[in-house]
């Protein structure tokens, strides 16, 4: 028989049966569509071998009048900037605990400072000032206020924290005195449940009874980032606002301050570009008082005054209450507008001026937001990802978008895990990649605590692609020419801070769309390593009946690639049934180059697929139209 083609939609379709799927791709890794064609991804570079402390769980990047540009990237444990080919530790302190007490023993390491009611916790984060050396401790000064420590510890009149060498004198005894300066708390590496007495709202239980469900949960630690002008905007989630100004000299060695008479608990702030307010999201109704937070509640500042939330007849504060659903979710900066979405509902917010200020209207329900950062502005358009599955689009009107990977996103059945509802909803991060026309998702499985996956959408081609691409934040190539992404590693130690005691878990920054290997950066100096891609058919029988009755045997096939930097390997999957297990055909893989013209397959089956595949170093290609030589074998 002649050679025939097997021509395929560009794009991914989970949602039907290999065999439903004859004329698609079903499946890959690492992989875009580019001109209906499939191609590896770009390759990505650690820009430092600093590694951020905590997992990173936002970022943005601008510049200042001068021209300098800037990145910031915020984990659960610290606020750092990036300029310049380094990193710089920017994380705000809290209130100073005075005059703590140091205990410490002969031969050990650990030193124990003491304070009534000190409200600090194992993990949380501290540097000490004003040090009185007590007698019988060997320790210096310096000792204790050059580091940055971590809790190892803590009851409610002490913690421990660990020096970098042991006492060698008399040990102390809760003797003299120092200052701890601890870091602002930013929250947990995941999404956690909380118990006991005082958890939860006022009044939504019986006072004095200890819960003992899973209802109340704690969002993982996480910031809203932005811009206010050259100002940096910081936000913990539920919690305060901070202000860094690199105008001010020497910025790089200046920590983040509090913000002046600004709320000090709210799910995130944005700043209405246009016109220059800082807005609020899910805060106080009394400003200073965090028990006031009312996540359905907005307040906005004085114009070009961000420090004014005071609403009166000469200035342009006010306030919003949103009334459809229970908590606002996120929001996300428009060509001329706001979108903010709750967690049912999506609402515009645009400037309108004087007496208003603001108008707000609702554009959707049943369209919520499932976690801060799932949110993305792309061409004129946001996309995001819904809080009861699928994913969301405004252009004017908010409208599901099409998608042949949703059951493999959403749900989890039998081999397929679907995203962690649990826990995982809030880890969910959104990423515009200008480059390729794409935003992606990375989420982690129903089996994961940390992000794992990544669903890809190219809203010009409008098609889809998933991948096991597992970054936790991700910025636009806008202030730089390429994007920067973040990836955390639970069981590995950062540098940045250089921290005393310091757990497990760092965040590594990447720049990406460099090449096509991956490059980690070390003190002992660079590991390249390769990047693994493939894609996958669906399956394809003969065309003689098109419907499988016929066995067919494959001859041979025809190779044909835009480009193949190295070697590329292509597997026949065969099976006889639909329900059957695929497997390798006896003689393959088969190992092409831009040298192969044809390979003999000796290949023999109702049903066949195929598989395009690499993992050399320095290897790239973009595949074009797969051709095969076939004839009829037989109906057993």
């Amino acid at each position: 028989m002649p050679l025939q083609k097997v021509e395929l939609a560009p794009g991914f379709n989970k949602q039907a049966t290999a065999s439903q799927a004859e004329a698609q791709w079903t499946d890959g890794d690492n992989v875009r569509f580019r001109y209906a064609s499939p191609e590896k991804i770009g390759g990505w570079d650690q820009q430092t071998t600093d590694t951020l402390v905590g997992a990173a769980r936002a970022i943005t990047t601008w510049s200042d009048t001068g021209g300098t540009k800037y990145a910031a990237v915020g984990t659960h444990k610290m606020l750092g900037i990036y300029s310049g080919d380094a990193f710089y530790d920017i994380t705000p302190l809290a209130s100073t605990i005075a005059t703590c007490t140091i205990t410490s023993t002969t031969g050990s390491s650990t030193v124990t400072i003491g304070k009534s009611t000190h409200g600090l916790a194992e993990g949380d984060l501290l540097i000490f000032d004003n040090v009185t050396i007590p007698a019988g401790c060997s320790f210096t000064t310096a000792d204790f206020e050059t580091n940055t420590f971590e809790i190892q510890a803590a009851s409610s009149n002490s913690f421990n924290v660990v020096m970098t060498s042991v006492e060698t004198g008399a040990g102390a005894s809760a003797g003299a005195g120092v200052d701890t300066e601890p870091y602002e708390v930013i929250g947990p590496v995941n999404q956690t449940f909380q118990y006991g007495w005082g958890t939860g709202t006022w009044d939504a239980s019986t006072w004095g009874t200890a819960r003992t469900s899973t209802q109340i949960i704690l969002d993982p630690g996480s910031w809203s980032l932005d811009n206010f002008g050259e100002k940096l905007i910081a936000t913990i989630h539920n919690g305060k606002t901070f202000i860094w100004d690199p105008s001010l000299a020497n910025p790089l060695t200046r920590r983040a301050i509090i913000a002046t008479n600004n709320p000090t608990k709210s799910v995130m702030s944005i700043v209405s570009d246009r016109d220059r307010h800082l807005i609020q999201l899910g805060t106080e109704t009394t400003i200073g008082s965090a028990s006031t937070q009312d996540q359905m509640y907005l307040r906005f500042s004085d114009q070009e005054d961000e420090t004014d939330y005071v609403p009166t007849s000469t200035n342009t504060a006010g306030t919003m209450y949103l009334d459809q659903g229970n908590k606002i979710m996120g929001a996300v900066q428009g060509k001329d507008y706001i979108l903010i979405l709750t967690d049912t509902a999506a609402y515009i917010m645009q400037y309108v001026g004087p007496p208003f200020t603001f108008s707000i209207r609702q554009v959707g329900s049943d369209c919520g937001l499932i976690g801060q950062h799932a949110i993305a502005y792309a061409n004129g358009v946001i996309f995001w990802m819904g809080n009861g599955g699928g994913f969301f689009m405004f252009d004017g009107s908010v409208k599901p978008v099409p998608c042949l990977v949703e059951d493999f996103v959403f749900t989890t059945d039998g081999d397929n895990l679907g995203i962690n509802y649990d826990t995982g909803g809030e880890l969910v991060f959104a990423g515009h990649n200008a480059l390729f026309n794409e935003v992606s998702w990375f989420y982690p499985q129903a089996a994961a605590d940390q992000i794992d996956r990544i669903v890809t959408y190219n809203y010009m081609e409008r098609v889809w692609t998933t991948g096991t691409l597992d970054r936790t934040t991700w910025s636009n190539p806008d202030i730089y020419a390429l994007p920067f992404a973040t990836e955390y590693e639970t069981t590995a130690k950062p540098t940045m801070p250089t921290i005393n005691g310091v757990s497990n878990g760092r965040s590594i920054f990447y720049e990406h769309e460099t090449g096509s290997d991956q490059t980690r950066r070390y003190s002992t100096g660079n590991v390249v390593s390769a990047i693994a891609s493939s894609i996958r058919s669906g399956d394809f029988d003969l065309d003689v009946d098109g419907d499988g009755q016929y066995y067919m045997s494959v001859r041979r096939f025809i190779p044909d690639f835009k480009h193949l930097n190295g070697t590329a390997n292509v597997t026949i999957y065969l099976r006889r049934f639909p329900n059957d297990t695929a497997t390798g055909s006896p003689l393959g893989p088969f190992t092409v180059s831009t040298s192969t013209e044809q390979v003999w397959t000796r290949a023999r089956s109702r049903l066949a697929s195929f598989k395009v595949s690499a993992d050399e170093l320095a290897s790239n290609w973009r595949y074009g139209l797969f051709r095969f030589d076939s004839r009829p074998d037989g109906m057993r």
